[in-house]
C-alpha cells in the first residue's frame, strides 16, 4: 500500500448503529408488553376448547362456567371472566366463544387496542 493512498474502511458507522440499536429496543419493548396479553388468550382459548372437548362434564350452562373459572383460576386467566363466555348447543356440541378488547398500555398516555375473540367450534 502507498503511504498516498487511503485504503477505504467498511463498517458501521455510529449513527446506523444508533439507528439500528433504537429498532431493535423498540420492537424489544413491544413484543414484552404485547407478549402477555398473546399469552394469556392462547391459555383462554385452550381453556374453552379443553372444556368443549370435554362432554362428560359439561352439560349445562353453569357447570361450563363452573370448568372454565376452575382452568382460569389455574392458568391465571384474568380478562375473559366465565360470564363473558357465550354458550350455546350446535347439535349434539356444546359451542363455547367469547370476545374481548385488550387494551396495553405502552408508554406515557399512549396504548394499544387488541381484540380477540375465540371459539371451541371446530
Amino acid at each position: 500500500m502507498r503511504i498516498g493512498q487511503r485504503c477505504r474502511q467498511r463498517g458501521v458507522s455510529l449513527g446506523g448503529l444508533l439507528v439500528v440499536m433504537f429498532v431493535v429496543v423498540v420492537v424489544g419493548i413491544l413484543s414484552l408488553k404485547l407478549i402477555p396479553a398473546y399469552i394469556e388468550y392462547g391459555k383462554a382459548k385452550a381453556a374453552i376448547e379443553a372444556i368443549g372437548a370435554d362432554r362428560t362434564r359439561t352439560s349445562s350452562v353453569a357447570e361450563v362456567r363452573k370448568a372454565f373459572d376452575a382452568r382460569a383460576t389455574i392458568d391465571d386467566i384474568s380478562t375473559p371472566k366465565a360470564s363473558d363466555l357465550d354458550i350455546t348447543k350446535e347439535g349434539n356440541e356444546v359451542v363455547i366463544s367469547f370476545a374481548y378488547r385488550k387494551e396495553v398500555p405502552l408508554f406515557a398516555n399512549v396504548g394499544l387496542y387488541i381484540d380477540f375473540a375465540a371459539s371451541s367450534k371446530r
